[in-house]
């Protein structure tokens, strides 16, 4: 499977304790992404890419829900993380050239919030994705999105297996 072949620059591993998640976190520190958090991802037995995050205090807004900055930040890291899982290999400097989100609700905090992230295409230069943001333990739909990545330079090719 090739979301399980070690990653550049990403801690990508399972997660003790929670069968079939595996960890999405950066091994080089204070760089955005650790604003969001210790970062969990899995496949689904029906083949959707979960991107999981556990909303803190420091995520809220004045209202006491998920700010929206977080949360779209949040979205963008997923994206990238639920590509990987779908098996599409990005190893450097790819980024984010279109990102629309929906705002639907607020996301509570305390409770891991999940974006379930689902491939559209990818050609050798572009990813194209979509998904919803959701609290399943509240049933609680919180946003949906679409977004395109664009690969950069060096990029189509698969990383070296073991």
């Amino acid at each position: 499977m090739p979301h399980t072949q070690p990653h550049p620059h990403f801690i990508h591993e399972p997660v003790p304790g929670a069968p079939g998640w595996w960890s999405w976190d950066l091994k080089k520190g204070g760089l955005f992404n650790d604003l969001l958090g210790p970062l969990q991802i899995r496949k689904t037995d029906d083949g959707r890419a979960l991107v999981r995050m556990t909303p803190e205090g420091r995520h809220g807004n004045l209202g006491g829900v998920v700010h929206g900055g977080a949360l779209l930040s949040f979205i963008d890291i997923a994206l990238f993380a639920g590509a990987r899982m779908h098996g599409v290999e990005m190893v450097g400097r790819s980024v984010t050239i279109e990102l629309q989100t929906q705002f639907i609700g607020g996301g509570y905090l305390g409770l891991p919030m999940d974006a379930e992230v689902e491939l559209l295409r990818e050609t050798r230069r572009l990813v194209f994705l979509r998904g919803i943001v959701h609290q399943k333990e509240a049933r609680h739909l919180i946003a949906s999105f679409s977004g395109i990545i664009r690969k950069s330079p060096g990029d189509e090719h698969s990383l070296p297996s073991k």
